[in-house]
């Protein structure tokens, strides 16, 4: 049987785009993925749904899986012919026990890659507006282990640190605070050194502790710092109330539920995180196409009969897609038809298939668009491909201007319900829950149940009718001024 490889990935310090488009690609590709418990959730969903998932998770003083059993693990499944990514926090090779993992893998002869992971004794200390280097300051920089064995001392020579006036940086040393400070002191530091300890690093709960050497424990043990955070010595610490950018971005601290389908979450979700906001995914809907669709085929195939061609959401386009590419067609096949869009978004859908919105109404929504159809005064029929249960606004706005269409329900919304617990625990005042459609907020109540307790979360709502129907369930709402992305997250932003 031929060898499987495996592929030790670096996920990073916690914030998922701080990972390598290596690393991405190789968990994109993974059959099987033994990780750690520090990976994010944003990074584990990058795993393959069909991958086998396998964890190790390990933190300090306990160990789900014995490192030798871990090492055993990569090896059988590689020797199965697999493709095996072993996921790790920060680097495999700084203070990662990626050595130790490779060393039985090359005794087998199993081929095997390490993709470097940025370490957190660099971007956590960044993130805190900490350098750990500045030539003001120090010409040096040290990474050092503060994790001990139990019952046994730390082997540091803290002596030789101390004289090296450089910035020390200790990883896994929560433990360990009051005997690392105490030996640097004992070792000569002065006691006013500033220091400090960076809780959760480069996530949205980040939680930077400033102090001098000498105060650092006690600060440390009123503020009830837990693992994982790390330790930074030197005089570069004072740069923080300086240089700190991540606690001053606009969400910091802000919990943001995001409800859109899974294949259309991902952008929302990134530009949320970019604001620092704490963004928790929960595809309360999914859109899939009426396969098979006669109606939608027999007017695909007289598209010559209409003069427009009418789309109330990127799902109706990926629908039209899907048909063309199961049909062997392409674009061409809609010939010189115009196309109209009821925003943004199903713009920007059509343009990644060669296509150009030809009217897109000023305001989003269903009444409007047929407002602006009218107004464009078609000389022929209009083609309208929607969701099966869509509303009438859009009907009765071309009934009212007398103008000929063919209404066709191509694809349908289910309403899912992946992490409903989790998502229950995040309902806690402050909260923020986005609604990008009316057919989210539905989902999102009929997942939780309607008895659930609303009161404390706030509905950030793209348009009218969305807020329309989170209305309907009491849900206290802020609606953006126009229905685009754009626009909600400046409503978020902005708050009450």
């Amino acid at each position: 049987m031929k060898k499987g490889q495996v592929i030790l990935v670096g996920a990073g310090p916690g914030d998922p785009e701080l990972l390598t488009i290596k690393g991405r690609k190789a968990i994109e590709s993974a059959e099987v993925v033994v990780y750690d418990r520090l990976v994010g959730q944003a990074i584990f969903d990058l795993i393959p749904e069909n991958a086998e998932r396998i964890n190790v998770g390990k933190e300090s003083s306990h160990h789900t899986v014995p490192q030798e059993q871990i090492n055993q693990i990569l090896l059988e499944k590689a020797l199965e012919g697999k493709r095996v990514v072993r996921l790790k926090g920060g680097d495999p090779f700084l203070f990662g026990r990626g050595g130790e993992e490779l060393e039985l893998l090359s005794e087998h002869g199993v081929s095997f890659q390490e993709v470097p992971g940025i370490t957190s004794a660099i971007a956590v200390p960044a993130y805190a507006g900490i350098p750990v280097t500045h030539r003001d300051c120090c010409s040096s920089l040290h990474i050092i282990t503060g994790h001990q064995r139990a019952g046994k001392p730390l082997s540091i020579n803290f002596e030789a640190l101390v004289q090296t006036k450089g910035t020390l940086v200790f990883l896994m040393g929560v433990s360990a605070l009051g005997e690392i400070c105490r030996g640097l002191l004992e070792a000569g530091m002065e006691p006013d050194m500033p220091a400090a300890v960076i809780e959760k690093g480069t996530t949205p709960s980040q939680r930077p502790i400033l102090a001098t050497l000498s105060t650092l424990p006690e600060t440390a043990k009123a503020e009830k710092v837990k693992s994982p955070a790390i330790i930074i010595v030197g005089k570069v610490c004072a740069y923080s109330n300086q240089f700190d950018w991540f606690d001053h971005l606009p969400l910091k601290g802000k919990t943001v539920i995001v409800t859109r389908p899974k294949e259309r979450a991902g952008t929302l979700s990134e530009r949320l995180r970019a604001l620092g906001a704490n963004v928790a995914e929960f595809p309360c809907i999914e859109t899939h196409p009426l396969i098979p669709c006669p109606e939608m085929e027999e007017a695909v195939n007289n598209i010559g009969r209409y003069e427009w061609l009418t789309f109330t959401s990127p799902a109706g386009v990926s629908a039209l897609m899907e048909l063309l590419e199961r049909t062997g067609r392409d674009v061409r096949a809609l010939g010189n038809i115009k196309l109209a869009a009821i925003g943004p978004g199903t713009d920007r859908e059509l343009r990644k298939h060669g296509l150009r919105s030809d009217l897109i109404p000023e305001v989003y929504d269903g009444a409007h668009l047929g407002q602006a159809l009218c107004e464009a005064k078609p000389a022929g029929k209009v083609l309208i491909l929607r969701a099966q249960w869509g509303t009438k606004a859009l009907t009765d706005a071309l009934d009212k201007g007398t103008i000929s269409y063919d209404d066709i329900r191509c694809y349908e919304t289910r309403y899912t319900a992946p992490n409903t617990e989790e998502v229950r625990e995040l309902l806690v005042p402050g909260t923020i829950v986005t609604f990008t459609s009316a057919s989210t907020v539905t989902g999102f109540v009929s997942a939780l149940g309607e008895n659930t307790d609303f009161s404390a979360i706030t509905a950030a709502c793209i348009g009218q009718q969305t807020e329309a129907e989170a209305h309907k369930y009491n849900l206290h709402t802020i609606t953006a001024e126009k229905a685009t992305m754009d626009a909600l997250i400046q409503r978020i932003v902005e708050g009450e």
